[in-house]
């Protein structure tokens, strides 16, 4: 059986460290923001020839004055994201792409405003709060029967914050990744978080509904021992679930394309946190706060 609780600085000490480098990287180089949130303009273009190299069409482009950021889209597509540019210009590039590779087709044409951009990010923010908000709540209400030796808001409290632990890895991985692989977050990057902290609050009430059962029939046992014994009693499930995910995940990313790659990756890395924290995070901090508890009460 594994002693969790007993190991718990560990874990905490553990996870501390990539929180820590996540938010040394977020202070120091941000989120390198895609067209939904920064505006700009993004083309998905044909070549009816083979695809020429990404460093060849990047180069014809810089030397015509445009900076643009290249993507792979499939055998004979490219995507190409752009500042916000207006229709004359971005006919500009499209015919320069034309006379140089041949023809060309253009499969598709976004363009975000700044302004809109700017009203995306503040939606998102609000989505992430709003959806923490719920899931103390719903904590709270699903454990309201449980008062003793912890309450239940409190239960709500731990989820939140092993969610925000999740959250800030993936963020902290993708402000790493965006400042040394150019890599950008969008409007599918927020969809993901959404999706993590589904995951992952699912997962940690797997657990704690186990621990509230188990107070109820073994109410006189140490509070430590009844939260490590409900944590083994859930850990092979939990691993083989998210096991399942992982392993569908991992598929996606080798195979699923260039233009879902980075969206499948912040799944890949929040499911991941989240298996680790609902089990190493979420409830031996119920075990600390409510050993802080008796020492302030003493």
């Amino acid at each position: 059986m594994l002693n969790i609780i007993k190991n718990y600085k560990f874990w905490f000490v553990v996870s501390g460290i990539i929180m820590l480098i996540g938010i040394i990287s977020l202070i120091t180089f941000g989120l390198k923001t895609g067209i939904d949130f920064s505006g700009g303009t993004l083309s998905q273009i044909k070549f009816e020839k083979a695809l020429p190299a990404q460093e060849a069409v990047g180069a014809e482009l810089s030397s015509a004055g445009f900076e643009a950021t290249l993507q792979s889209a499939s055998e004979k597509s490219v995507i190409i994201r752009t500042p916000p540019m207006e229709k004359e210009r971005h006919d500009q590039l499209v015919k320069i792409l034309n006379d140089k590779f041949g023809p060309v087709t253009e499969e598709q044409f976004t363009s975000i405003g700044p302004v809109i951009g700017k009203e995306l990010r503040r939606n998102a923010a609000w989505q992430l709060l709003l959806v923490s908000l719920g899931i103390v709540l719903y904590i709270a209400y699903a454990f309201r029967k449980v008062s003793k030796p912890v309450s239940s808001w409190k239960f709500g409290i731990s989820a939140i914050a092993a969610l925000l632990h999740d959250l800030l890895i993936v963020v902290g991985v993708f402000s790493l990744l965006g400042k040394f692989f150019d890599v950008q977050i969008d409007s599918l990057f927020v969809t993901a978080l959404l999706t993590v902290l589904g995951f992952s609050v699912h997962d940690t009430i797997v657990v704690f509904d186990r621990i509230r059962e188990n107070l109820k029939t073994r109410g006189g046992y140490d509070l430590g021992q009844v939260i490590n014994d409900s944590v083994n009693q859930t850990l092979v499930r939990s691993i083989n679930t998210s096991l399942t995910v992982i392993f569908v995940l991992l598929a996606l990313l080798l195979f699923g394309g260039e233009t879902i790659r980075y969206f499948v990756l912040a799944l890949l890395i929040g499911i991941g946190a989240g298996t680790y924290s609902s089990i190493f995070i979420a409830s031996p901090l119920l075990y600390v706060w409510h050993r802080w508890d008796l020492r302030r009460r003493a």
